[in-house]
């Protein structure tokens, strides 16, 4: 796949995932990439990108920084993320961005994107308490590729899942409206269970203590989804008073001194759009601790693995995602329990 189509096939993710924003600057950086414009000059080295790169959002993001840095102000009059409206000439600002600060774009390219998307939380909890159903046990949560871990948090949001029922943090500032959707009677049940350890590891982690973390990881929320800009706010004030503990290590060093059974927990490991940005080493060595983990598991030390990652070649939508569990000893396949959006809501349980 060509580089203009990868940049094709992310607009209409973005265009599908509630983005017209995204989708329409994409489509055209991608024609503009295909007719050797000046995208084509700021991707010179990633010409070969595949999919999991999402070289066309570290694009989006490495231009929203300019924004909320204040260094584009004739683009920002287009973001809603800072009060704009998007309209006429949209793209000449949006190109004349990229160009005037190139240098800093084309270093912001070789970053993966640093999206700490606190809707993904409705789908994790769910399975932590699907967790919790099958054994009555309280949580040691794992979470790899955590970047600034906001999503340990998890258990401090508050979810109103309907009129009726309210899960979690009941005075947390963030707060996700209807995130579960579909059939309630296949909803998890109960309260979230109690999470008794938690601690995640990234190669690069954010520290969102810091102006310039919470810059960063504002500037990968895609900039007319002011919602989602509003939970990440909250969250980041979550984490002020919770601070999460991310370590800086690669998936597979960091599991092998961590991922084991405890007496008296469900020792998780639970990661979200995540997998896509690991190279095949390091996903075969976290399948070697995971395994070695799952093999000395027992019912009263159980072991899990949460995810919601892409579905791949299990659904016909390439933009569709699931929530995946497995747990040792007695259920290690991995069963589809929920399907999601790229972002979290809505989450439909089976």
């Amino acid at each position: 796949m060509t580089l203009p189509d990868l940049l094709r096939q992310q607009a209409q993710g973005c265009r599908e995932l509630g983005s017209p924003l995204y989708g329409r600057l994409l489509s055209r950086v991608a024609d503009d990439v295909e007719r050797g414009g000046v995208f084509a000059g700021i991707f010179a080295g990633h010409e070969d990108d595949r999919a999991r790169s999402a070289v066309g959002l570290r694009l989006l993001g490495a231009v929203h920084r300019l924004v909320l840095e204040g260094r584009a102000p004739d683009l920002a009059a287009h973001y809603p993320s800072v009060g704009g409206v998007p309209g006429d000439g949209l793209w000449e600002v949006f190109r004349a961005a990229a160009v005037e600060h190139e240098a800093d774009v084309r270093a912001l390219l070789e970053i993966p994107p640093q999206t700490n998307e606190v809707g993904r939380a409705a789908a994790l909890v769910g399975g932590l308490m699907r967790l919790h159903d099958q054994t009555g046990l309280p949580i040691r949560l794992l979470e790899i590729g955590s970047s600034g871990g906001l999503n340990l948090n998890a258990d401090r949001f508050r979810y109103d899942l309907s009129p009726a029922r309210c899960i979690g943090d009941r005075h947390s500032p963030v707060r996700l409206d209807r995130p579960w959707k579909g059939d309630e009677s296949a909803w998890p049940a109960g309260e979230i269970p109690a999470i008794v350890e938690r601690g995640g590891c990234d190669p690069d982690p954010v520290d969102t203590s810091t102006a310039e973390g919470q810059l960063t990881v504002t500037s990968y929320v895609w900039a007319d989804q002011v919602t989602r800009f509003e939970r990440l706010r909250a969250a980041l004030d979550v984490a002020q008073r919770h601070p999460p503990g991310v370590d800086r290590a690669t998936a597979g060093e960091w599991l092998r001194d961590r991922l084991r059974p405890e007496p008296s927990v469900v020792t998780v490991l639970w990661h979200s759009v995540v997998w896509q940005y690991l190279s095949d080493d390091e996903r075969a060595a976290v399948n070697a601790v995971l395994a070695s983990a799952g093999a000395a598991a027992t019912a009263s030390a159980p072991v899990a693995h949460l995810s919601l990652e892409p579905g791949g070649k299990l659904y016909v939508d390439k933009f569709a995602f699931v929530v995946t569990l497995r747990t040792w000893p007695h259920a290690p396949e991995p069963q589809v329990i929920a399907t999601a959006a790229g972002h979290g809501p809505p989450v439909v349980w089976r």
